[in-house]
């Protein structure tokens, strides 16, 4: 993760200005930071219920639904001791956009490991951010902060291909992979720079 073009082979950087406007519209930033968790936690949570056959999915995905919603209480907790407030949960564009090219329907080891993916993806798109947050926030203590998150997003990004390469074809997990990689780029330039969002 020591090339800021290439974190987790994602194909577009992060525009710089983003870590500036996310500056500016912290309580925002923070919100929308502490939702992106409860999703997180909830997308673990929807795998498990729909795979419960997978023995090594459900005993990898569980502790991280624990380790999500700790996220979210952490995020709550900087809300609450910088007299913010947890506004309410946006539509998120982002993700709206990359489930365009999730699979749907037809062979079932295709849409696993699509759901596997897009999780991996997002999850390091978040570990990309966390990144510069670590890097360039003002504040130490978020600086900090972040860099905690992004090690743990890393973490839950290898722990999604690593059940994709369990249960498909390791060739056929990279060749989706990079056809993922190319639609999220193609996404992140469709989107404005937002410092109201972290994706």
């Amino acid at each position: 993760m020591n090339d800021d073009k290439n974190i987790l082979g994602l194909h577009l950087p992060t525009d710089p200005r983003w870590v500036e406007l996310a500056q500016i519209s912290l309580e925002d930033i923070l919100t929308d930071h502490a939702y992106c968790e409860q999703k997180a936690a909830t997308s673990c949570i929807s795998l498990i219920q729909q795979y419960t056959e997978k023995g090594e999915l459900v005993n990898a995905l569980s502790p991280i639904v624990t380790e999500e919603w700790g996220h979210f209480r952490l995020v709550l907790q900087e809300l609450r001791k910088r007299n913010l407030k947890l506004g309410k949960q946006r539509k998120d564009e982002y993700v709206n956009k990359l489930l365009q090219f999730e699979i749907k329907g037809g062979n079932a080891e295709n849409r696993l490991l699509d759901k596997l993916l897009v999780c991996a993806l997002i999850e390091a798109r978040s570990c990309e951010r966390f990144k510069r947050l670590s890097e360039h926030l003002d504040d130490a203590y978020l600086r900090n902060f972040y860099r905690r998150f992004m090690e743990s997003e890393a973490g839950h990004y290898a722990t999604f291909i690593e059940l994709a390469e369990l249960y498909i074809n390791k060739e056929k997990v990279e060749s989706r992979w990079n056809e993922w990689l190319v639609h999220e780029a193609s996404v992140m330039q469709q989107l404005e720079v937002s410092g109201s969002r972290i994706h």
